[in-house]
């Protein structure tokens, strides 16, 4: 049976699987532009036309570079296929594999194919719907690409030739990998579309209140609505105001206090910030923090993260231009890591108190007052989906995990 090709599968043509296949193959749309002759606004657009059609992206960009999803990785065979199965049918109809993909849409194929199987272009316009002058027309400009005739009429009707005979498998396993590509998008998106997705900082540790506040949220909406998964993806704080603004997140727990001024929100905590190092440095220099702070280097995280730029103001607020110079700042995009780095190795490094304090050996810290807080922060995008909503994961955020 000849997979259906639905709507939105109309605008999909061979060139365009060809073009994304290269993409893949090549990692990068200026290298697949120059190997297809094509401009690469051109192939741009092809990628477009393709993430549209099976409702995935193929690439997310990373500063200046393009990299693959994981998506594109997971289907980068099947679209190879694909392509196989377009170069067999050019090479069934007599095309030199030298000469350019046709852009020969899907549906004109399945149509073709719908054509042979019932020898009558009459009878398969009226089963689709359509005008038997149009589907004619589409038939000419099939054979026009292929440089080759497809049918004879005959008393009955029509009759396949020795190349439609050729190239029917080869269109059939073509629109049978389409099928597979568009049924996997299509499942996702129903997924998708039922799973709420949080974003949030990343947790200091399995005993950071971060940890806790997502695990109470995640019991908690499990155990009240479990018809409605809940997925949570941690990142840093630039990278889940993107997610937001691409609706890649319904919601982000941002480590700040500010509510960007496209999202609505409500602060969730503040928790207390500690000057965290060796004992002996802190006991030594604990009335002279300039000299402390001078004295062992300074563990920071990144800074796009809230914490860091918590950790700034507290070195501005404490040392001058000749003092700030002194200090070593060694930046380290992972918190597990920075903690490693005040336990074992004897840096300093502003955390939160509450999570060193759950350590099961915790540092030395010196408590540095109200002043400096980690904030966190529900926020989501303006009128895309109700506040209760919001209210709901706060509350499910500060209750006990259900027993």
């Amino acid at each position: 049976m000849v997979p259906l090709v639905w709507q939105k599968d109309r605008r999909m043509d061979l060139a365009t699987i060809v073009i994304v296949d290269a993409v893949l193959r090549e990692g990068g749309i200026r290298r697949a532009a120059k190997l297809s002759g094509r401009a690469p606004s051109s192939v741009s657009a092809a990628i477009k036309r393709f993430e549209q059609a099976i409702s995935m992206s193929l690439f997310r960009r990373e500063e200046t570079a393009l990299v693959l999803t994981l998506e594109a990785r997971a289907r980068a065979t099947e679209i190879r296929e694909a392509t196989t199965k377009i170069a067999a049918i050019m090479e069934a109809a007599g095309k030199e594999a030298i000469d350019p993909t046709p852009p020969i849409g899907l549906v004109a194929l399945d149509r073709f194919v719908r054509i042979a199987r019932s020898g009558s272009i009459r009878a398969t316009a009226k089963a689709l719907g359509l005008g038997q002058p149009q589907l004619t027309r589409q038939m000419a400009d099939l054979e026009r690409h292929l440089g080759s005739r497809l049918f004879e009429r005959s008393h009955g009707g029509v009759l396949g030739t020795a190349t439609a005979e050729r190239i029917i498998p080869l269109v059939e396993a073509l629109l049978d990998i389409w099928a597979r590509l568009t049924h996997a998008s299509a499942d996702r998106f129903r997924r998708d579309a039922a799973t709420w997705r949080l974003g949030a900082v990343m947790p200091l540790g399995p005993e950071s209140e971060i940890a806790r506040m997502l695990a109470a949220l995640t019991a908690n909406w499990q155990r009240t609505r479990p018809r409605q998964p809940l997925y949570i993806s941690s990142t840093t704080a630039d990278e889940l105001l993107a997610g937001l603004r691409s609706r890649r997140f319904d919601a982000a727990l941002l480590d700040v206090a500010e509510i960007p001024l496209d999202c609505d929100g409500r602060l969730v905590s503040q928790m207390p910030l500690a000057l965290a190092g060796p004992a002996s440095v802190l006991s030594a220099f604990a009335g002279d923090l300039p000299r402390l702070l001078a004295a062992c280097p300074i563990a920071v995280p990144s800074v796009r993260s809230g914490l860091r730029r918590e950790t700034a103001r507290f070195l501005d607020d404490t040392l001058d231009e000749t003092e700030r110079r002194r200090i070593a700042l060694v930046e380290v995009d992972s918190i597990p890591v920075i903690i490693n780095l005040v336990a074992q190795h004897g840096y300093l490094s502003v955390l939160p108190e509450s999570s060193l304090a759950r350590m099961h050996r915790p540092p030395a810290m010196i408590q540095l007052g109200p002043a400096y807080r980690q904030s966190l922060t529900l926020v989501w995008p303006r009128g895309a989906f109700a506040g209760e909503i919001g209210e709901l994961m706060i509350s499910m955020m500060k209750a006990s995990a259900p027993t």
